[in-house]
């Protein structure tokens, strides 16, 4: 994270004694990103967080095969078709992925396991719900439109109210604000689409009791179950950079032009070979002979993801896509708006239509998407040949 953000008891300085009421030393723990030379923070433990008594291997739930997008074609995915069988962790339904992000789908009212992912960052989207999310460093409160990003390593669960519906990004990597909006320093700056004061993160420390905690760990090697002495949510107080947060999409500040600008004044975060990017509300291009619709596209470099979530999409209309859809637009096959939705929303305009009330969420990735079962089985088969009617 680019700021500095410091929560419950700390001592003046880092790495001296810290002590407990009782006399004992609180347990440092350290979690810092690329080998000590990037982000950290530094969390204080009532017990050891090295201490575990068991550890377990664990089969993965659900089907996780990912096939080539063949024949090349433009995909549209009803999500609303789709049901989890668990959690919002286990129940996640692999849509597609590559060797930089894995992009899944859940739908629960179940609370999670504890649970770290130790191969990435998750940037976890929450279209409808509300739900607790808990971690080592405290809760955040998440509802409709919220990414919530989740460092490498924590250990957190997800608690719903209710059915929650969420699109969860798994990189390879770290998820950040793309490095055009910060400072050398790592201040937003003032052209940023978003800043400082719209991120939430912890406020206080969440602490709970337990022995013989479980807590499901991914790596690149697979799935284990470590069971840790005590609860690993016993963390006093912690200061860094490097900490889960939450940004709503209401509060991304759309960059206008005269004209039609192109996908990257949407984007809101970046990760290792891919882009995420947030379609708002915003005023329609105002040139007075704009056309204020995207216009035919090939993006040669990028397979472009995008989840409907909310709004009119017009320039879609007659395509099927609704809110719930992902449409699927791979490198080599140029895309742009249905027929006849340009003359519409020219006419539109002449009407008097200002805005737009489109929402969606982009990931543009820089290598292609293979596709996962839970795609191909909620397949519009007929969406391909929507642009020819």
């Amino acid at each position: 994270m680019p700021y500095y953000r410091a929560v419950g008891e700390l001592p003046r300085k880092r790495h001296v004694q810290f002590r407990r009421p009782d006399g004992g030393l609180y347990a440092e723990e350290l979690m810092g990103e690329e080998g000590f030379s990037s982000d950290s923070s530094l969390l204080y433990h009532r017990h050891l967080p090295t201490a575990i008594v068991k550890a377990e291997a664990v089969t993965p739930v659900g089907d996780t095969r990912l096939e080539p997008n063949l024949p090349l074609s433009p995909r549209h995915f009803r999500t609303t078709e789709l049901a989890s069988a668990g959690d919002l962790v286990s129940g996640r339904i692999l849509l597609a992925g590559n060797g930089d992000v894995r992009l899944s789908y859940a739908t629960s009212d179940q609370p999670s396991e504890l649970y770290r992912n130790s191969m990435g960052d998750e940037c976890v989207y929450v279209q409808e719900g509300t739900a607790r999310f808990e971690s080592t460093y405290g809760v955040i409160e998440a509802g409709p439109g919220d990414y919530v990003v989740i460092p490498t390593g924590t250990i957190h669960r997800w608690v719903p109210r209710g059915r929650v519906n969420v699109l969860a990004i798994e990189a390879a990597g770290h998820i950040r604000p793309p490095k055009r909006y910060l400072s050398q320093y790592g201040q937003f700056l003032e052209h940023a689409p978003y800043c400082e004061r719209d991120l939430r993160a912890p406020a206080e420390p969440l602490l709970a009791e337990g022995e013989e905690v479980p807590v499901l760990v991914r790596t690149r090697g697979g799935l284990t179950r470590l069971v840790y002495r005590n609860h690993p949510f016993d963390v006093v107080g912690w200061d860094g950079y490097l900490y889960p947060y939450a940004f709503n999409i209401d509060d991304f500040e759309p960059i206008v032009k005269k004209t039609h600008a192109p996908p990257p004044v949407h984007q809101t975060f970046e990760g290792p070979g891919f882009v995420i990017c947030s379609f708002c509300p915003r005023p329609l291009d105002f040139h007075p002979e704009s056309v204020p619709i995207p216009y035919n596209h090939h993006n040669v470099d990028s397979d472009e993801f995008m989840f409907y979530v909310g709004g009119d999409y017009s320039a879609r209309r007659g395509s099927g896509i609704d809110v719930g859809s992902i449409s699927l637009h791979p490198a080599g096959f140029t895309h742009g708006p249905q027929p006849g939705a340009v003359e519409a929303v020219i006419d539109a305009v002449a009407r008097g239509v200002t805005t737009t009330s489109e929402m969606a969420v982009m990931v543009d990735t820089f290598r292609p998407l293979d596709l996962g079962q839970g795609a191909l089985a909620c397949e519009d088969p007929g969406y391909a040949w929507t642009w020819s009617r």
